[in-house]
């Protein structure tokens, strides 16, 4: 079948595209390449555009009118930077996707799968969440996720819409044949800034807030691979309508599903983990939480199982080989114009 991806040419957006591409399928990829990379839509259909833009959405589709369903990933991911800048964030991931919604439910084509963010949920005592787990987005970008969480919601009451939102938790890794991984210049995410560590980029590695109610005092997320990610992207595709007849209510076509592999992991079990993966300690330094951050949560996942047929089966260090394998070849791939 054919898919669209938006956002497609990003870090996860690139990976559910070879993961598609991988099992048959044939994405459609439509990036404004703010942040995402050209190299990444190489041997894809692909449309450099923005989802704000009704003509070129409208053209993607009379080019293919067999596209079964929409994956929406295109948005702006940064915590801290989405409190620095609060009116791009609410521009480009409301303002835009709520938009282009609209004109998918004007189109006709109202499969929708939404790359939302497990950012919404409030620290609950035991820190596992499960999709009725209480909400609580803390920063503007994980507000943007939430705000259109519901806006999805209410346009597959109101509108020809159909909606399945997954909630991710922490993505890590590349793709395991090395064609994308992560690649913005500067990371803000853990593994990212460990691999910079290690490869003399960055002096020394901020472990950023050591007083949280954790076993350790650090951070505690949900680690999940880039690939298992992409691969619960293709069963939600593949089982879509499926899942909505067993999932939804008959008047409301919509469905939330965590993707997370069941385990938390802290900020120091990561370093520690990294550090043996890579063979060496990496000088590191106690600092306070950056804005926007919480004590975090980790996945309850027994939904997707149910409801996707899937589950996570990489382990963090086979994330972190990843990672530190991309990290060696990103030059060589990506042109930074330098």
């Amino acid at each position: 079948m054919k898919v669209l991806i938006t956002g497609g040419a990003g870090y996860i957006g690139s990976t559910i595209c070879s993961a598609l591409a991988d099992n048959g399928h044939i994405p459609v990829i439509l990036d404004s390449l703010v942040t995402g990379r050209r190299e990444f839509t190489q041997g894809h259909i692909f449309y450099h555009g923005d989802i704000g833009d009704s003509d070129m959405v409208r053209q993607v589709f009379d080019d293919h009118p067999d596209i079964f369903a929409t994956i929406h990933c295109a948005a702006l991911i940064v915590v801290p930077e989405s409190v620095e800048k609060p009116f791009e964030y609410y521009r480009e991931n409301v303002v835009k996707s709520m938009d282009f919604f609209y004109q998918l439910a004007q189109l006709g084509y109202p499969r929708v799968v939404f790359s939302s963010s497990a950012a919404i949920y409030d620290v609950v005592p035991s820190f596992m969440v499960t999709e009725e787990s209480p909400i609580k987005p803390n920063s503007p970008y994980a507000r943007t996720k939430y705000m259109m969480e519901m806006v999805l919601q209410d346009f597959t009451h109101a509108y020809n819409l159909k909606g399945i939102a997954l909630r991710y938790f922490n993505p890590i890794g590349a793709d395991p044949q090395m064609r994308t991984g992560m690649h913005i210049k500067q990371p803000s995410h853990i593994l990212g800034k460990l691999v910079e560590t290690a490869m003399g980029v960055s002096p020394v590695f901020e472990i950023t807030g050591t007083n949280w109610p954790t076993r350790d005092g650090t951070g505690i997320r949900d680690y999940i691979h880039v690939w298992d990610l992409a691969l619960a992207h293709v069963m939600a595709v593949k089982r879509f309508d499926d899942v909505l007849l067993t999932a939804s209510e008959p008047d409301l076509p919509y469905v939330v599903i965590n993707l997370g592999t069941g385990k938390g992991v802290t900020v120091r079990e990561m370093v520690d983990a990294f550090e043996k993966v890579y063979g060496h300690p990496i000088p590191k330094v106690e600092k306070p939480p950056r804005p926007g951050d919480v004590a975090g949560s980790f996945a309850n996942a027994n939904k997707a199982r149910e409801l996707l047929g899937w589950a996570a089966e990489k382990p963090i260090e086979k994330g972190i080989e990843d990672a530190l394998r991309w990290g060696e070849i990103r030059n060589q791939i990506l042109d930074y114009g330098e």
